[in-house]
């Protein structure tokens, strides 16, 4: 009867282990481009200090012939990121956790200077970026890939 209670024990800990590392977003992902299925940026994904989620881009890798240290000419001239560099920009905004996603957040595209609705998952060691207007069934994802 011991060994069944400390097998039940490890088990039930190592369940709990693995179920918070897979709901865990923060740490630096790699973006990756739709168009080229190459890398684009690195965005690291924060808890602040109101419990919210943000992601920040710190690292770009330009295409040959782009501008190394690009600026948000596209972002609203109402936002306070517009014409700012992009490393360094806060392009994640206001994640809640809810069960396994994060939801209610907003996301920049600093290319386009759109902002979507946006939620996360972890999928494996992969993390699941939803953008969307409206309704997330009318988005599409992106999948990052964790960045060491």
């Amino acid at each position: 009867m011991k060994i069944f209670n400390k097998f039940a024990i490890i088990c039930i800990v190592l369940l709990i282990t693995k179920t918070t590392e897979a709901q865990n977003i923060t740490g630096k992902w790699k973006t990756i481009d739709d168009k080229t299925n190459k890398a684009r940026s690195v965005v690291e994904i924060y808890q602040g200090s109101d419990g919210k989620y943000y992601g920040k881009v710190v690292e770009i890798f330009p295409a040959p012939g782009e501008d190394p240290n690009p600026r948000c000419t596209e972002c609203s001239k109402n936002d306070s990121r517009y014409n700012q560099p992009v490393k360094g920009m806060v392009i994640i905004r206001g994640l809640e956790k809810s069960g396994s996603k994060f939801v209610n957040g907003r996301a920049l595209d600093p290319e386009t200077g759109n902002e979507y609705s946006c939620q996360m998952w972890r999928d494996g060691k992969n993390l699941i970026i939803r953008g969307y207007i409206g309704f997330s069934f009318a988005g599409r994802s992106q999948t990052w890939l964790p960045y060491n």
